[in-house]
């Protein structure tokens, strides 16, 4: 039970890293984008899609435990991101 929970944990820590982390590369590359439209929906769709995969991944089986741990690392690993990211205030650019 508690083996479920920590790699329910494990597995939303690197789903949420790969959501927020691209979603934190893709706003760097809208800055020098000539087709920022078409990063932002083809991001969106490919963080969507595996992070919905790992989801379905996790919850296989009905493990709600394991689905909870899932949710809780995605959370954690949201917070790193911001506490990572650099914050930018005023016109500078970001780069």
């Amino acid at each position: 039970m508690m083996t479920d929970i920590l790699l329910g944990v494990l597995a939303g820590l690197l789903l949420g890293a790969f959501f927020f982390g691209g979603l934190w590369w893709t706003v760097q590359k809208l800055a020098t984008s000539k087709r920022p439209a078409l990063w932002v929906m083809g991001s969106f769709l490919l963080r969507m899609g595996v992070t919905m995969t790992g989801f379905y991944v996790v919850a296989n089986g009905g493990d709600w435990q394991r689905l909870l741990g899932c949710l809780l690392g995605f959370i954690m690993a949201r917070l790193v991101v911001i506490k990572l990211t650099p914050v930018h205030t005023g016109d500078a650019p970001c780069t």
